[in-house]
């Protein structure tokens, strides 16, 4: 449902070569995972006989009764819905194979044995298990394997990627696999594999648990899929090493579910991943399809599953482009300053010219304004070298005019006064416009002159205009063409709305700009506004742009999830409910979903020609090499799927 996937990480009770009494674990845990509904059941590599067996897996008795183990389990799947992964000792063509089997609706589907069979100081595998690579059959029959009397055939070999009922590709890997410089994963994932599970029995020592951790992880983001481990628990044995019981699920580089403790057994837990999150990325990244040869078979496993996970268990951001650690936050916050001051300095050494910005006394002229002061400083240059002006007109309050003055002065740019009344006035009058009408022509028409004066006043002292409107902005058309639309370069082009604040809020607190920090305390303060109709009585700012846009905080996450993953109206309206439950009614949530839905599209033609400006982040609405759109795009079936919510 909506693409997810749900997976039960399953380390059972063990008693070594006791596959009766391990079977019965395994059954048990797959009915739990059955009840809550999980489409697969992964059990660690050689759950069966248990991983420990040493010279009992050259016993006859053993290898025969992990036969029957199997035969007996593919009988139990009959009754449940979960396709079930479990691993065991094989002897396929005359050679002992650790294998992981993958079993759903009475059959096993097919059979994957152990490619890195590990020979170290600490593992001596090879003593009993052959690598998959000296395998010489493609198929085993029932009848041969002595599961039943059939002749069907099973799929055997490290080239196997399984179809789960069309609506997730999955693969395995067998403990040390994933640690190859080139994995089975790795081949799988380009022969279409989304999610690639790791049947292991990994040895705990210090650090081993992270390290894995990272290495999963990592695995998880460079092959743009999910990443499933199930590793032999504790019970298994002591006699040399304690098995660490690690069960973890990683989606594109995150952790969606871990185990808690350190060493485990005896537990199952459950994990959701996002199957159209990865399809998404991977329709972006084609770098697999460059250097691997795709020789995978592929398996199709039918179930009795309703697919009905539903995202339920994955944690939500309700503000997708901020990071909720203070830490992270800050981290990133400074990343993305740098970038930006980087790219402005290397435009300044380009063309020679002093930075010229608009300050409104807002959020994003103020953060373009410090991104200007910092760049000429780290070229040896005075602030005075930025050139910023303040053109207060008909709806300037006088907290914004007062902060940006003192913005300014306290940090030592050029600052200037050009009041644009009388033009505008004057305009007005040409045109025919009344001047108490405070339609959109009044408001476009004070925008457009901002932009005249900046780009004139740039000319006459050799200068260049420095853009101030952020992602957010772009992704909704709020900005007028060719006025605050324009500028000569856009440093604040790949910044949403809600990131903005806390860039702004982040450099308050440094030490960089510490003459400007209670001025800067009180612009985050400020209501966001355009400020292009008149103050109230009082003077305050009567124009709040949320009111007439919508939440930024709503917008943003529509933003993210519409270009980073494509997601239908259905599933984007069903996320932004969750994420805020506790913030806005569903109507309100629906209204503006409306509204983004009819702004992004039908503004297109001012992302198709907006000025350049650095790439920030994974979503990007530069027309140039970032977000290619045409701009009469039709947008009707969006709005019918929204109608139907």
């Amino acid at each position: 449902m909506y693409g997810y996937i749900k997976v039960a990480m399953a380390v059972p009770k063990v008693s070594l070569a006791d596959v009766k009494g391990n079977l019965q674990d395994i059954k048990e845990k797959i009915l739990k995972a059955e009840g809550e509904k999980a489409e697969l059941v992964v059990f660690p590599e050689l759950s069966l006989t248990g991983y420990s067996c040493g010279d009992l897996f050259f016993q006859n008795a053993l290898l025969k009764e992990a036969l029957s183990g199997l035969k007996e389990l593919s009988v139990f799947s009959k009754d449940v819905s979960s396709a079930i992964l479990v691993g065991l000792p094989l002897n396929i063509g005359g050679k002992l194979f650790s294998c992981g089997a993958v079993i759903a609706d009475g059959k096993v589907l097919g059979i994957v044995p152990k490619t890195n069979v590990a020979e170290n100081g600490e593992k001596c595998e090879r003593r009993w298990f052959a690598s998959a690579s000296e395998l010489n059959v493609k198929s085993i029959s029932e009848k041969a394997l002595g599961l039943s009397e059939s002749d069907r055939e099973i799929p055997v070999g490290n080239d196997l990627v399984f179809s789960l009922d069309n609506e997730c590709s999955f693969s395995l890997e067998i403990g040390e696999d994933g640690f190859m410089p080139v994995t089975p994963g790795t081949v799988h994932s380009a022969g279409g594999s989304e999610l690639i599970i790791n049947l292991a029995a990994f040895g705990e020592a210090v650090g081993r648990r992270e390290y894995r951790r990272e290495l999963f992880k990592n695995q998880s983001a460079r092959l743009n899929a999910a990443y499933c481990l199930v590793s032999a628990g504790w019970e298994d044995s002591t006699s040399d090493t304690v098995y660490s019981g690690q069960s973890l699920l990683c989606e594109n580089g995150s952790i969606a579910a871990e185990n808690e403790n350190y060493v485990d057994t005896d537990y199952i837990i459950f994990g959701e991943f996002d199957t159209e999150k990865i399809r998404a990325d991977r329709l972006k990244n084609k770098v697999a399809d460059d250097f691997i040869t795709k020789n995978c078979r592929t398996v199709y496993v039918s179930t009795k599953s309703k697919h009905e996970a539903t995202g339920e268990s994955i944690k939500l951001n309700k503000l997708p482009f901020v990071p909720e650690k203070k830490v992270d936050r800050q981290k990133i916050c400074k990343e993305i300053f740098s970038l930006q001051v980087t790219s402005l300095k290397r435009r300044i050494m380009k063309t020679g010219g002093r930075p010229v910005i608009g300050i409104s006394g807002g959020l994003d002229s103020t953060l373009a304004l410090l991104v200007a002061v910092k760049a000429v400083k780290e070229l040896g240059k005075d602030p005075s070298e930025v050139v910023g002006i303040t053109m207060p007109c008909f709806g300037t309050s006088d907290r914004t005019y007062n902060n940006s003055w003192l913005l300014m002065e306290t940090l030592g740019i050029t600052a200037k006064e050009i009041s644009i009344k009388d033009a505008c006035l004057q305009h007005f009058e040409d045109i025919g416009q009344d001047k108490n009408d405070y339609d959109l022509t009044f408001e476009n028409a004070q925008a457009r002159e901002r932009t005249q004066v900046l780009m004139d006043y740039s000319g006459k002292i050799g200068g260049f205009v420095v853009g101030t409107g952020d992602l957010s902005e772009l992704a909704l058309g709020w900005c007028t063409y060719n006025g605050d639309h324009m500028s000569m370069y856009g440093v604040n082009g790949g910044v949403p709305k809600t990131l903005v604040r806390w860039m702004v809020a982040t450099l308050a607190e440094s030490e960089i700009f510490s003459e400007s920090k209670d001025v800067l305390k009180d612009i985050l303060d400020t209501p966001i506004s355009p400020e292009l109709l008149p103050a109230d009585e009082k003077g305050n700012i009567s124009q709040q742009t949320e009111d007439i846009v919508g939440p930024y905080a709503l917008h943003d996450f529509f933003i993210y999830n519409f270009v980073r993953y494509g997601f239908s109206p259905e599933k984007i309206f069903l996320l932004a409910k969750r994420a805020f439950k506790d913030d806005f009614s569903d109507e309100i949530i629906l209204k503006w979903l409306k509204s983004f839905y009819r702004r992004f599209f039908t503004q297109q033609f001012k992302r198709s020609c907006q000025p350049d400006g650095v790439r920030i982040g994974s979503v990007a609405l530069g027309s140039k090499d970032s977000y290619r759109m045409a701009s009469d795009a039709s947008y009707s079936m969006w709005m019918e799927q929204v109608e139907k919510l």
